[in-house]
C-alpha cells in the first residue's frame, strides 16, 4: 500500500510516503516568516501550502497515485480518537474553525490530492480527541467545563508501541502517557479510552516550555483587569510565552539542563519544578484509573533529557513501571492509522 502523509506546522510542511510501514521518502518543506507575512489568517496559506505540496512532490518525481492520503487532523469539534475519513462536514468545519493552527489545512490539502489521485483521504487521532468521562468534564463553574486537547496522535501511538512490545493489546491496559514537549499532557488511557487528560493547550496541568499550566485563579484574574496588559498579552502568557520562556527566557531545555549543572540555582529550581507539576498530574491521572496503572510511558522530546526523566521518574516511580518512549514520530503514527484501515484492522469512522 502506498500512502502519502501530510503534517502541517506553523514554520514548515512535512510530507513523507509510505510503502506499506516503511518510509521510502520524506520532505519538510519550510516557510520562511518573509514567505507567511502577507498572511493574516492560516486559511489565507492554503493555496501557498497546497502548491509546495504539489512542487515538492513533483521534484522527488513522486506520480499522484496512491492507495490512500493521510493528514494531521485540525482543531475541529470534539470527536472521539480513531480515523476518519475527510468528508465536507470535516472541511467545512476546518474552514471555519474557532482556533487557528497550520494543521486545520491539512485535511484540505489532503482532499485535494486525493480528487486527483483517486483514493481515500483520512485523518486520525486530531488533538480535539476527546474521551472524557462525564465527571471529568465538570469544574466549579458551570461555565467553563473542562475541554479535552492533548498530543492525541502521539500519545495513543507509543500506547499501542508499548503494548505490543508485551504482547498485548492497548485495549488491554491501563496507562499514563506523559507528552513532554513545548507542551505537557498528561493521559489516562483506561482500555483503548483516554478517559482524562489536561487541556495541554489553553491553562490547565503542569507549565511547560511555553505554556502556564494551572495557575491560581484569582490571581490570573486580578492580573487581566490589572489594566496592565491586554487581551491578547494575556493569552499568551498562557500560550506561547509562559512556563520555562517566562522565567528564564528560554525553552531549551539542554541548556537549561547545562546551567542548572553549572551551579545556576534558579535554573534548576525552574527545571525541577516544572518536573515537579508534571509529576503531580501524574499522580492524579492514576487516581482517574483507580490507582489501577500498568505503565506510565514517557515521550516527546523532552524525554530525550535524561536529567527530567531520571527526576521524573524518582518521583512517579512507585506509582507503576515507567517506560521511556522518547521523541514522537507522528508521521509514522498517521501512516499506521491509514495502513489499519486499508487492511480492515481499525474501523473507518465517519465525521458528523
Amino acid at each position: 500500500m502506498k500512502i502519502l502523509v501530510i503534517n502541517p506546522g506553523s514554520t514548515s510542511t512535512k510530507l513523507a510516503v509510505y510503502e506499506d510501514s516503511t518510509q521510502v521518502w520524506k520532505e519538510s518543506v519550510y516557510h520562511s516568516a518573509e514567505e507567511l507575512a502577507p498572511y493574516h489568517h492560516i486559511n489565507e496559506q492554503y493555496e501557498y501550502r497546497k502548491e509546495h505540496v504539489y512542487t515538492a512532490l513533483a521534484k522527488a518525481g513522486i506520480p499522484l497515485h496512491f492507495d490512500a492520503i493521510i493528514a494531521r487532523g485540525g482543531l475541529l469539534k470534539p470527536i472521539p480518537g480513531g480515523v476518519y475519513r475527510i468528508n465536507e462536514r470535516i472541511k467545512h468545519d476546518l474552514w471555519n474553525a474557532n482556533m487557528e493552527h497550520a494543521s486545520n489545512l491539512a485535511a484540505l490539502i489532503a482532499d485535494d490530492i486525493a480528487s486527483h489521485s483517486g483514493c481515500p483521504s483520512f485523518i486520525a487521532d486530531p488533538v480535539v480527541t476527546d474521551e472524557l468521562r462525564d465527571i471529568a468534564r465538570l469544574t466549579g463553574i458551570p461555565e467553563v467545563p473542562r475541554i479535552s486537547i492533548f498530543h492525541a496522535l502521539n500519545s495513543r501511538a507509543v500506547s499501542r508501541q508499548y503494548a505490543a512490545s508485551i504482547h498485548k493489546k492497548y485495549e488491554e491496559l491501563n496507562l499514563i502517557v506523559v507528552h513532554l514537549g513545548g507542551g505537557i499532557s498528561v493521559s489516562a488511557h483506561h482500555f483503548g479510552k483516554v478517559i482524562d487528560v489536561n487541556n495541554a493547550l489553553n491553562g490547565e496541568g503542569p507549565f511547560s516550555p511555553e505554556r502556564a499550566g494551572t495557575v491560581p485563579a484569582r490571581q490570573l484574574v486580578d492580573l487581566c483587569f490589572s489594566g496592565k496588559y491586554k487581551y491578547e498579552e494575556i493569552r499568551k502568557m498562557l500560550n506561547g510565552k509562559g512556563g520555562l520562556l517566562a522565567h528564564l527566557g528560554t525553552t531549551d531545555v539542554p541548556t537549561i539542563v547545562r546551567w542548572a549543572h553549572a551551579g545556576n540555582k534558579k535554573h534548576k529550581l525552574v527545571l525541577d519544578a516544572m518536573i515537579y507539576t508534571v509529576a503531580k498530574q501524574v499522580g492524579a491521572m492514576h487516581v482517574a484509573l483507580e490507582c489501577q496503572t500498568d505503565a506510565i510511558i514517557l515521550t516527546g522530546g523532552i524525554a530525550h533529557c535524561q536529567y527530567c526523566t531520571d527526576l521524573l521518574t524518582q518521583w512517579i516511580h512507585k506509582l507503576a513501571p515507567v517506560i521511556i518512549i522518547p521523541g514522537e514520530d507522528e508521521m509514522g503514527a498517521l501512516a499506521m492509522n491509514a495502513l489499519g484501515v486499508l487492511h480492515k484492522e481499525l474501523p473507518l469512522q465517519e465525521y458528523l
